[in-house]
């Protein structure tokens, strides 16, 4: 059986030394294999994959992964360098690494690295001429479930790398329809995959880590990216850590966009984001899980401890072992940004949080739901076009909501449509178009495919956290909530809105199959088109 570390299960494996670069520069290529050399293809990856460098027959070493590599990196040497046109486009570019000589199904490393705008030529154009939108690629979640190279922020680690290869699938696999999916969608007559059998059949059978359904560019980024481009959307792309390392980088656009599963923000990431929206710019959020932990960046130690290449999050156990904590800086401990110890909870940006709904169709969370979000709000400008009317499922079919989620406690109004329940932490007003039920589950409750948790639940760390102890009564107060739709406009009165679709799989209802009906990506047109057209 595959287990979740498959450091150099292929004969071949690669990483990019930084994970972002501008138009114009270099992006540094690490290889090792025991072959003699290998065959670089860079593919810009948007509605198409366009072909930008190629290099043949380049010269490899092998060099051993250190014992090290997941907590401070391979510090491998460089293989190549990959020159960066001034005239390429912002956006991900794959990386395809082959060994001719080794054996085929093991011959392909996959590396990647995102091209940043040229900003400084942007600042003195027309703006016309430039993107408004800044879509941010999850590295750091990426980076948290990463298992290449010994553990990952869910098998035991604290500090994770960004200098190691990404885990086999996690860039690129084959298409397949639904087996790689932690909430997988059920069709007429089938029972759900609640405990994650056939998740767990399908990447043993091809080696691919349980990340593969949590996170990475080919799982949630991809699937937008090649919808979004298709349609006509432009946008810059960048790294999570690039809004910690400058935070100017969101300055001129109107809008940010974070897709997927963007789980671990650290706290330049998210001033940058909150000054974006304070000064009114508009944060667009198809992701769930969204900002619940947060996450140190710093420089790794040895020869190329360059900053940022080091990602620390204490988690579960930060009130304990987070060194900060004892040096009277909690505010800067690694644990959920709603830990009473941090007291700076998503609600205050997102007007919505997974502390009130985790999970969907994952376990038994909710195992046999609809997958959908029902609609209360169809006069909503977000269901403009779509002919969806009051209590309409959206999304179903795919299984938009699902795995993990971001919800808001609800009140029912006069005319019993939801209203945000007030909140300690959340400021501004909310407005609730759409939600569906999720919760949070503890020890026992977990599919198969899950790849930690073995002491305590989310639910029991959550409730003891919260509220100091752990109870039937404060285990029910953080058992039950949803997944919601809303919009958020947490610093009135300049400041700009902040769109929450609370659920990682929502892409999984882009350029899906036109029987189905195309409200989601109607729906996600006309947010986009709020604040781009």
């Amino acid at each position: 059986m595959v287990h979740d570390d498959l450091t150099f299960h292929d004969e071949v494996e690669a990483y990019c030394g930084r994970l972002s670069s501008p138009a114009g520069g270099v992006a540094q290529l690490h290889v090792s294999t025991g072959h003699p050399h290998v065959d670089v293809v860079v593919e810009r990856w948007g509605a198409e994959r366009d072909v930008v460098w190629r290099g043949d027959s380049i010269a490899t070493t092998y060099t051993p992964p250190p014992d090290d590599a997941d907590s401070v990196g391979c510090r491998w040497p460089i293989t190549t360098s990959i020159p960066i046109g001034d005239d390429w486009r912002s956006g991900f570019h794959l990386v395809t690494v082959t060994a001719p000589d080794a054996t085929p199904g093991r011959d392909v490393a996959h590396a990647c690295f995102v091209v940043t705008a040229d900003r400084t030529a942007n600042r003195v154009t027309d703006p016309a001429d430039r993107d408004r939108a800044l879509l941010v690629l999850a590295t750091n979640t990426w980076n948290a479930y990463n298992p290449w190279g010994g553990r990952s922020l869910y098998t035991g680690g604290k500090q994770v790398s960004f200098r190691r290869p990404f885990a086999r699938g996690m860039l690129s696999r084959p298409e397949v329809d639904r087996d790689d999916r932690k909430s997988r969608p059920t069709r007429w007559g089938e029972e759900p995959d609640v405990n994650g059998d056939r998740f767990q059949e399908y990447r043993h059978a091809h080696a691919y880590p349980a990340a593969i359904g949590s996170s990475g560019w080919f799982s949630h980024e991809r699937r937008f990216v090649e919808w979004a481009e298709a349609a006509g959307y432009r946008f810059d792309t960048c790294i999570s850590s690039d809004l910690d390392d400058d935070p100017t980088i969101a300055d001129g656009y109107d809008l940010i966009i974070d897709v997927g599963h963007d789980e671990y923000w650290s706290a330049g990431q998210r001033a940058t984001i909150e000054a974006h929206v304070r000064r009114g710019g508009h944060l667009v959020s198809f992701s769930g899980n969204t900002c619940f932990w947060q996450v140190r960046i710093a420089n790794g130690p040895g020869p190329d401890g360059t900053p940022g290449d080091v990602m620390i999050c204490h988690k579960y156990t930060a009130h304990d072992t987070d060194p900060v904590v004892a040096a009277a800086e909690p505010e800067r401990m690694t644990g959920m940004w709603a830990d009473p110890v941090v007291g700076q909870p998503e609600w205050s940006l997102l007007g919505a949080g997974s502390r009130w709904g985790l999970y969907s169709r994952f376990g038994q969370a909710t195992p046999r739901g609809s997958g959908a979000f029902t609609v209360h709000r169809h006069d909503h400008w977000m269901f403009a076009g779509t002919d969806l009317r009051y209590g309409d499922l959206l999304g179903g079919a795919h299984g938009v909501v699902g795995y993990e989620t971001v919800g808001r406690p609800i009140d029912l109004d006069e005319y019993q449509l939801p209203v945000p329940r007030p909140i300690d932490g959340a400021g501004g007003t909310a407005e609730i178009v759409a939600y569906t039920p999720a919760s949070n589950i503890g020890v026992g409750e977990y599919p198969a495919s899950i790849s930690a948790l073995s002491d305590q639940g989310d639910i029991e760390f959550i409730a003891s956290r919260m509220y100091g102890e752990v109870t039937d009564d404060t285990l029910a107060r953080c058992r039950y909530g949803n997944s919601v739709m809303l919009v958020n406009r947490p610093y009135p009165p300049d400041g700009g809105e902040v769109v929450v679709i609370g659920t990682t799989d929502w892409v999984f209802g882009l350029a899906a199959d036109p029987a189905a009906g195309p409200a989601v990506e109607q729906v996600t047109a006309n947010i986009l088109d709020r604040y781009l057209a």
